[in-house]
């Protein structure tokens, strides 16, 4: 997600900047506006919640969302209700023991066995299974069993009668496998103090293995009714047990990982390529049909050999945790795509899975692991911890809501109805109530320790590291993660930024964090545009940006380097439109970024004029080849490599579809930036100059004459500091000393590598530039120029204080020459 834009709007809400009033939705004793659903009457002497205190975070505003357009409805309601409960008076007040009861909650339920409260979800022993779950307000709960997903009712319920620290646990004995469960929670339903239990919903296990069935927005999951002008105050009281996704039992079926294990790719050594497991793969001619699309698919060989001829080491998934399609999405025919939108920390998507059999998505996300890292490819999840699905406080009630609404969320202070909302969504995880930590954490060590994978990419992690309102470098969630023996042993990539004040955290995340380097992308993207007055801080950008990174103990790798992520325009796109079109995400192109330091080259959008063709393939080229052999770790979307276009959206959250998926059928300009790519890649791969472990020094180094890094004008000479403040200067050279890196191999011997010379021209028209003469080398020969592609490597080599011709907008890289080629060639011009 991007901190200018925020994409992912909950299910049933309008824009996240709208305004709230909350007193113009209070409900008054006898107000007949509320007739005919389902509220709570008043206990003077027990309006406090079990196990609920009065203890609300201090954080600024929230927001606010209005009630979603009704649905049809698929059950009548419920008979009239029993004394305790009235269709009638103040909303939101709770009755007392013993008027709690709710028809037909645990009438036919049958009494579980004890059980443990340890581990939490469920857990199958060989014999039974072990139920548990965490809730501080609820008053009873019901374990609801179905034969089918879709059923209508459950065929057997069980009660939980057992509570330990707010765990409600039981065993069922033969129940195993394949079994298809789900909670209904009999608590306080009293929105002013954020408290929103509803007996009549049917609740997601927040620690499922596995989900079955998607959600059916007809079934009604919201906790109160849409044809009541009250918004939330009132409890609605219909049945959507038949439209909620159900827990599936999953056993350890002994999965076999053939010795599997983790790659463990140094970071200076890692290439990571983002990648949407469907969009990858869906249209790729070699993968056979039936799996395209799915885990099976990207663990394909077509896909692996793709990934590994660019030098991929790590594959970087976009949310693989259990998705929900948006309300707002499906009643306009479209799906969340990108899936920043999540329901089950624990649960693969089953969307992806190419074997139907509920369940299964388990095993097929393993075998994927398994052959990613056969291939010697690391797998990172995009995890989205900062909000669920849920939404604000008119979003549906799945799971967390209606089971423990204030442990899992953070409420706004003074007005717990309405929940913090620093992601653009509509709520924002608690990370400082302890139940909400263990879930995260719980939730990593499963992918790390059960799965396999080998990192994280956290979603608004700023949003984590919030305590009370600020960012905190020393929040519990940090805490957490560094003292944990398996999370703090893999690779933790922050997006360091959230849309709340003062969330953009760039450069500010603490030791172990690598970061999604906004400021790379954007100061990147505007050099080549030609924008006047970036080069101070390309200079940063180009070396593994030390004035974030250098002075917390961090490390080149920590800025994870990238032009173009999910979000956003591809790398195609970013050369071809000035403005975003987004009109297919039916929001009037009032969604997306507006601030994309894009350049079409004087045509918006596909252009037959060949000239523009080319300037647009060669800026493709500047932009690939800037950021593979920058300082740091690279970051490709995927299909970049090879010309993909969502013509001109720049927001495609919502479009599953051939818009957003990689299009295999190539080109000839698309083959010829993959194979460009590729040679890139390889450049990379093979010269350790390129992967430094440490910062610059911009001296000379002990035991060599060299200079590790020397910035140089146009006329082979050192850049002046008048140079690097004007805001003119396009056109510079920097100089790499291989000779002079200070680093040592696994064996203790120093790492030594050939003086590389990297030439810039963001200026549109061609720059002539004197190569230095260090007067230690016969020359330089050019491994690749941008403006001429199909120009082997060494083909062209020049003596020390030759000067080249760099194209209008282009980029060359040249090798110190040592084998005397530039002589011998009588000084060849380029």
């Amino acid at each position: 997600m991007d901190q200018h834009d925020p994409n992912h709007p909950g299910a049933g809400e309008p824009h996240p900047g709208d305004d709230h009033a909350a007193s113009d939705h209070h409900p008054h004793a006898g107000d007949d506006a509320y007739g005919g659903a389902a509220t709570l009457t008043d206990d003077p002497e027990n309006g406090a919640s079990a196990g609920a205190e009065e203890d609300f975070s201090d954080a600024a505003e929230g927001t606010l969302a209005g009630a979603p357009d009704g649905i049809e409805r698929r059950r009548e309601r419920r008979p009239p209700l029993p004394f305790g409960w009235s269709n009638r008076g103040q909303a939101g007040q709770r009755p007392t023991p013993p008027e709690q009861h709710v028809p037909g909650f645990l009438e036919t339920a049958t009494t579980a066995w004890p059980g443990r409260p340890y581990p939490l979800g469920a857990t199958f022993d060989g014999k039974g299974t072990n139920f548990a779950i965490y809730s501080e307000v609820a008053w009873e709960v019901e374990l609801c069993v179905f034969d089918a997903p879709g059923d209508e009712q459950p065929s057997r319920t069980y009660r939980l009668r057992e509570r330990t620290a707010y765990v409600w646990h039981g065993y069922v004995e033969g129940l195993g496998p394949g079994t298809f469960y789900g909670y209904r929670i009999n608590g306080p339903y009293e929105p002013a103090r954020g408290l929103r239990c509803n007996p009549f919903k049917l609740l997601i296990d927040p620690y499922a293995r596995a989900l079955a069935g998607p959600i059916q927005w007809e079934s009604h999951p919201f906790a109160y009714p849409f044809d009541q002008p009250g918004e939330d105050w009132v409890l609605d009281d219909t049945d959507d047990a038949w439209g909620v996704p159900k827990g599936v039992v999953v056993a350890d079926d002994g999965f076999d990982w053939q010795g599997d294990q983790p790659p463990d790719i140094p970071w200076h050594e890692t290439v990571i390529y983002e990648a949407h497991v469907k969009g990858l793969t869906m249209l790729h001619p070699d993968v056979p049909e039936d799996i395209r699309g799915t885990y099976a698919a990207v663990a394909h060989p077509a896909i692996l050999e793709h990934l590994k001829s660019l030098g991929v080491t790590a594959i970087e998934l976009l949310p693989v945790h259990e998705i929900v399609d948006d309300y707002f999405l499906v009643q306009k025919g479209l799906r969340n795509y990108w899936g920043y939108n999540t329901i089950g920390y624990f649960a693969p998507a089953g969307r992806y899975a190419s074997v139907r059999d509920y369940g299964a998505q388990v095993r097929e996300f393993k075998e994927m692991v398994r052959a990613l890292h056969a291939a010697g490819i690391e797998v990172i999840l995009d995890v989205v911890y900062n909000h669920t699905a849920e939404g604000n406080h008119m979003g549906p009630t799945l799971s967390f809501k209606g089971i423990d609404n204030r442990t899992y969320y953070r409420m706004v202070q003074g007005d717990p109805r309405f929940y913090m909302d620093y992601t653009g969504t509509g709520n924002s995880l608690n990370m400082v109530h302890p139940q909400a930590l263990q879930l995260v954490m719980d939730s990593l060590r499963y992918w790390v320790q059960e799965m396999h994978v080998d990192g994280f990419r956290f979603d608004l992690a700023s949003t984590l590291a919030r305590e009370l309102h600020e960012v905190d470098q020393l929040s519990a969630f940090f805490d957490v993660i560094h003292q944990d023996p398996v999370i703090s042993k893999v690779k933790l990539i922050a997006e360091p930024w959230d849309v709340g004040e003062g969330g953009y955290q760039v450069g500010n995340f603490p030791v172990l964090w690598a970061e999604w380097n906004g400021r790379y992308r954007d100061t990147v993207r505007a050099y080549w545009r030609g924008d006047a007055g970036t080069l101070g801080e390309l200079g940063f950008r180009l070396t593994g940006s030390s004035d974030l990174y250098e002075n917390d103990g961090r490390k080149p790798h920590a800025s994870v380097n990238f032009v173009v992520a999910h979000d956003g325009f591809t790398l195609h796109d970013l050369v071809s439109y000035n403005h975003k079109h987004n009109e297919a995400n039916g929001e009037n192109n009032q969604d997306g970024d507006n601030n994309n330091h894009s350049y079409n080259f004087g045509v918006e959008g596909p252009t037959d004029r060949q000239d523009i063709v080319r300037s647009r393939e060669r800026q493709k080229r500047n932009l690939i080849t800037t950021l593979l052999l920058s300082q740091g770790v690279p970051m490709i979307a995927h299909g970049d490599e090879m010309g993909r276009t969502q013509h001109g959206n720049n927001n495609a959250y919502a479009q599953d579809n051939e818009l957003a998926w990689v299009h295999w059928d190539l080109g000839e300009r698309d083959r010829e930036m993959l194979e460009f790519t590729r040679r890139v890649a390889r450049l990379r791969r093979e010269h350790p100059t390129f992967r430094r472990r440490k910062f610059f020094r911009g001296r000379e180094i002990r035991g060599s004459d060299v200079r590790d890094l020397v910035w140089l004008s146009p006329d082979g000479t050192e850049m002046t500091d008048e140079e690097w403040n004007s805001g003119y200067v396009r056109c510079f050279g920097m100089a790499m000393g291989g000779e002079a890196m200070e680093e040592w191999s696994e064996q203790g011997q120093q790492i030594r590598d050939a003086n590389f010379l990297l030439l810039f021209n963001a200026d549109g028209g061609a720059m002539d530039f004197t190569l230095p003469d260090f007067g230690r080398s016969c020359g330089w020969c050019v491994m690749l120029d941008t403006a001429r592609p199909e120009q082997p490597e060494r083909h062209v080599c020049l003596p020390d204080g030759q000067t080249v011709t760099l194209e209008g907008r282009s980029m060359m890289v040249l090798i110190e020459d040592r084998e005397g080629v530039s002589g011998n060639r009588g000084g060849a011009g380029a």
